[in-house]
């Protein structure tokens, strides 16, 4: 029998390792990118500061041009997704469809397969429809993959809607458009917002599609901070992850708010 004293010891060891697995990386960004000189075998860098930060930020900088371009598409993304997710989570939710389970999981199958060769028959697909190399073929990429998240949450949202409410609505005279845009639509909201946030930072930290399909014309940020690497400039890499480190935390505090346990609940139901 482990002692109280041992115990302790145990969950401090354990709490160690699992703070070192999820900070330890991050603790490496960071002291990358405020290294301007680090060689082997220092420990730590012999020269920081900010020389790097300031490449990245400069208005003659593609990062910042990549940011802003990683964000549109991310936006367009959203947007298609939800112009989709949004009568199909109704229709999941609500209507008596034959097959639901399947066409469930139909929307995981993007997820299901290795996404290297399905991206380069993509490439290939749209290349003959002269996608490639376009936005509105990452932005179709992207949404490949979002609408899993898109439907399935949209699905959860509108099945945890009390059918009374809406059956409450109709009695008072209100037709199954008004009934659907002043009662069920707003109760989903927080749903969609939180479906839409997960549809977001997919689109912004995917990398396969957006360099089989958009590479070199749509350049976004992943790929920037790919090259980066690839060339051996492990600040700029570093700076570029960290910046798209910021708006995953955000959202997804933002998320945890949105997205409650009777949403959950009702995911797959």
């Amino acid at each position: 029998m482990i002692g109280r004293g041992g115990l302790w010891i145990v969950r401090a060891v354990g709490i160690g390792i699992l703070a070192y697995a999820v900070f330890g990386p991050l603790a490496n960004l960071l002291i990358w990118s405020f290294a301007e000189a680090w060689f082997w075998p220092n420990k730590l860098p012999s020269q920081w500061g900010f020389r790097f930060w300031d490449y990245v930020f400069r208005p003659t900088g593609r990062a910042m041009e990549a940011l802003t371009l990683s964000i549109v598409i991310a936006l367009l993304t959203v947007a298609l997704s939800l112009a989709v997710a949004v009568p199909a989570g109704y229709a999941l939710a609500r209507g008596r469809l034959p097959w639901r389970p399947l066409i469930m999981l139909a929307f995981l199958l993007p997820q299901a397969f290795p996404s290297l060769p399905v991206y380069i028959n993509v490439a290939r697909i749209f290349y003959g429809f002269g996608l490639n190399g376009t936005v509105a073929g990452v932005v179709l990429v992207h949404a490949s993959h979002g609408l899993v998240f898109a439907v399935w949450i949209a699905t959860a949202a509108f099945a945890a809607v009390d059918r009374e409410l809406e059956q409450a609505a109709r009695n008072l005279g209100a037709s199954a458009l008004r009934s659907f845009a002043t009662v069920t639509l707003p109760l989903a909201t927080p749903g969609l917002i939180a479906s839409a946030i997960f549809v977001f930072l997919e689109s912004l930290d995917e990398f396969t599609g957006s360099f089989f399909v958009g590479a070199p014309e749509v350049r976004t940020l992943p790929l920037e901070m790919f090259t980066a690497s690839m060339g051996g400039n492990y600040q700029i890499s570093s700076i570029t992850a960290l910046i798209l480190l910021v708006p995953s935390i955000g959202f997804m505090l933002v998320v945890e708010r949105f997205l409650k346990g009777e949403v959950l609940a009702k995911v797959g139901a």
